[in-house]
C-alpha cells in the first residue's frame, strides 16, 4: 500500500538522535532544544519561539498565553482537523464555528464580518456576543494544507474590531506571504506549528509558537514548564508540563535542514497531480491561494461533479489498487463535541469536505509510486 504521507528521515536525524544519547542529554534540556527554538523563530519572522509536545498544545499555549479562557469566544472555520476547537476548549474558551471561502477553503472573512456586525457590539476586551453573553476575543484562521491565506485582510479585520489573531498553521511550516514575509511578521500575535509524523517536517510529534512578542514566549514557556520558578522546587502558577524533548528537537533540526528541498517535492507532487484533474471535467485540484508560498502538505483532487457516492466509490477502488485513500476531516460542527456550539450556516463546508481527496504525498514518494498513484485515478475517473 503506497501510504498517505511518511516522514522522509534520509538526512542528519540518527547523527543527531545519537548526540542526545551519547550525551544523555534525552529529555527537555538539551543543546538542540535551544537551536530549533531559533530556527522556527527565523522561519517565522520572530525574535524567538517556543518548542512544545504538540501542535495543539502550541495552541492552546497561544491563547492562554493572550488570557484568552473562560467566558471567550474564538472564531475557528469548521473545515479543519479537530484539533483546532480542542485547543480552544482545552484553553476553557468556547468556538464560535464559521464557513470557509469557496475559492480557498479557508475562513470567509465576509461571512466573519457579517456575524460580528449582526451578533456582537463592542467590548473591553474585543466583541460582547449578545445572545451566549461571552467576549469574543480572537479569529483563528487555519492555514489548511499549508495554504496562505490573505492575512492582510484578516488582521485588518481583527484590528477592526479589537481581536487577536492566533494562526494554525500546523501544515505550513516553511510558507510565506507576499513578497517572501514570513508569517510571524505579518501582524498576527501568534503562528502555530505541528511537527506530527506525517506533517512536512517532522519531529515524530511536538509543535510549536512564534511570536513577535517576546513577553509571550516567556509566558508561554512559563506556563509549558509546570511554571517553575528559580532552581529549586517552587511553581508560581497551576501550568503545564508541554515541552518538547532533546530527543525530538534532534528531529527538527535534521528535518529543517532540509526543508527547501521538503517543500520543492510538495510542490512537484501538487503539480502533477493538479495535471492530472485537468485532464476530467468533473476534477479539480486544490485550490492554491495566490498569496503567498503555499506549503501543499497535503495536495490531491476534488470532485466538481454531481453523481452521488463518488467518495466511498473511489476510495474503494484506490484502495484496491494499492494506494492509500482516506475520508477527508469530518467538520466541526458535524463532530459530537461540537453539535452544540456556537455555529453559523456552513453551505460551502457541507458541499465540499466529503469530495476532497488527499493523495500520497511523501516527500521522497518515488516515481513508480506516484505514477502508480495517477494510473489508479484516472482508471477511477475514466
Amino acid at each position: 500500500m503506497i501510504p498517505l504521507a511518511v516522514p522522509n528521515l534520509n538526512g542528519n536525524e540518527s547523527a543527531y538522535l545519537q548526540e542526545c544519547i551519547t550525551s544523555t542529554f534525552v529529555s527537555t534540556v538539551g543543546p538542540f532544544v535551544g537551536k530549533f527554538e531559533s530556527q522556527i523563530a527565523e522561519l517565522s519572522g520572530t525574535p524567538t519561539a517556543a518548542v512544545l509536545c504538540s501542535g495543539t498544545t502550541a495552541i492552546h499555549l497561544a491563547l492562554e498565553g493572550l488570557g484568552i479562557g473562560e467566558g471567550d469566544l474564538v472564531m475557528v472555520p469548521a473545515l479543519t482537523f479537530i484539533a483546532s476547537a480542542n485547543a480552544v476548549r482545552h484553553a476553557r474558551a468556547d468556538v464560535w464555528l464559521m464557513d470557509v471561502a469557496a475559492d480557498d477553503w479557508m475562513l470567509d472573512l465576509g461571512v466573519a464580518r457579517a456575524a460580528i456586525e449582526a451578533q456582537t457590539e463592542p467590548h473591553a476586551n474585543g466583541r460582547l456576543h449578545r445572545d451566549s453573553g461571552k467576549v469574543l476575543r480572537a479569529l483563528m484562521p487555519v492555514m489548511i494544507m499549508g495554504a496562505v491565506p490573505d492575512f492582510d485582510a484578516v488582521v485588518a479585520l481583527a484590528k477592526e474590531f479589537n481581536l487577536r489573531v492566533i494562526v494554525d498553521a500546523a501544515a505550513a511550516i516553511g510558507t510565506t506571504y507576499n513578497e517572501k514575509t514570513a508569517l510571524g511578521a505579518t501582524g498576527v500575535d501568534a503562528v502555530c506549528y505541528s511537527f506530527n509524523g506525517n506533517k512536512t517536517v517532522t519531529c515524530g510529534g511536538g509543535g510549536a509558537v512564534a511570536a513577535s512578542d517576546d513577553a509571550l514566549i516567556s509566558r508561554i514557556k512559563h506556563l509549558s514548564s509546570t511554571g517553575r520558578v528559580g532552581a529549586n522546587y517552587d511553581h508560581d502558577i497551576v501550568a503545564y508540563n508541554y515541552r518538547m524533548t532533546n530527543l525530538q528537537a534532534a528531529v527538527g533540526v535534521a528535518q529543517l535542514e532540509r526543508l527547501d528541498s521538503f517543500l520543492k517535492s510538495k510542490q512537484k507532487i501538487r503539480d502533477r497531480y493538479a495535471a492530472m484533474a485537468d485532464e476530467f471535467d468533473d476534477l479539480s485540484p486544490f485550490p492554491e491561494p495566490q498569496y503567498g508560498q503555499n506549503g501543499h502538505w497535503f495536495s490531491g483532487v476534488w470532485y466538481t461533479g454531481d453523481k452521488a457516492g463518488q467518495d466511498s466509490a473511489f476510495q474503494a477502488h484506490m484502495k484496491a489498487a494499492g494506494v492509500d485513500l482516506r475520508p477527508f476531516w469530518k467538520p466541526l460542527h458535524l463532530q459530537k463535541p461540537y453539535l452544540t456550539a456556537l455555529s453559523e450556516p456552513m453551505p460551502i463546508t457541507n458541499e465540499v469536505w466529503q469530495r476532497i481527496f488527499p493523495l500520497p504525498c511523501s516527500t521522497h514518494i518515488t516515481q513508480e509510486e506516484l505514477e502508480t498513484v495517477i494510473t489508479a485515478a484516472k482508471d477511477f475517473w475514466n
